[in-house]
């Protein structure tokens, strides 16, 4: 790894390791139990939420950092581009869920464990990850743009599954119940709160290089 790359401590990688996996996977345990559809349509459910997605691709990350940094995954996901843009949707799940969607269930035993880790503490620590351990000097304001790719072909996808099967992951994306104009408008907040995180941890991450140098 180069200068400019992350250096994580192997401990806060494996919390995060440890962390990610067992919530996906009782997550995934859990959906399945309480499933109302085939087994099939079940999985394809659980990997139609920004959350499972967004919490995979962090795990993933963090998994190639501990187990195989010198590899190409290892060295892709060491770069402060790739940890930042992961940090945005990873801050944007935790921020959605506690704002939004938080208070339209009240989840029980194992399902509010997973949650607050899916949500609360997965997000927090990454967020933290972000502060004390990638290099922020080198970010540039056009990579806020690419990090868009991700979210929108999330939204393109949820959109073409929906109007497939009806079943629509977040109220704010139902178009049967909202109508196409509705979502478009909450689709374009999402979209101002992407980039609007990505510039901020831009600037700070900037600010904070140059007053520690």
């Amino acid at each position: 790894m180069d200068k400019n790359s992350a250096r994580i401590p192997a401990y806060y990688l494996i919390i995060l390791f440890i962390l990610g996996w067992f919530a996906l996977g009782s997550q995934l345990y859990l959906i399945i139990q309480n499933r109302i559809v085939s087994l099939p349509q079940t999985v394809i459910r659980y990997f139609s939420f920004f959350t499972i997605l967004t919490n995979l691709l962090a795990a993933i990350s963090v998994s190639c950092l501990w187990l195989k940094p010198g590899s190409r995954w290892g060295r892709f996901f060491s770069k402060p581009t790739a940890l930042t843009a992961i940090t945005v949707y990873i801050v944007i799940v935790g921020v959605v869920y506690n704002v939004i969607l938080r208070f339209l269930w009240q989840p029980r035993g194992l399902q509010y464990v997973t949650d607050e880790l899916l949500h609360t503490v997965i997000p927090g620590l990454f967020l933290l990850l972000w502060i004390f351990y990638v290099p922020k000097l080198n970010l540039e304001y056009k990579n806020a743009f690419p990090w868009l790719i991700y979210p929108l072909v999330y939204l393109i996808w949820t959109a073409i599954h929906g109007e497939m099967t009806g079943y629509y992951p977040y109220p704010f994306v139902n178009v049967t119940e909202l109508g196409y104009s509705r979502v478009l408008i909450n689709c374009g907040g999402l979209f101002v709160a992407f980039l609007g995180l990505s510039l901020f941890l831009i600037a700070s991450g900037k600010y904070l290089s140059r007053n520690k140098s």
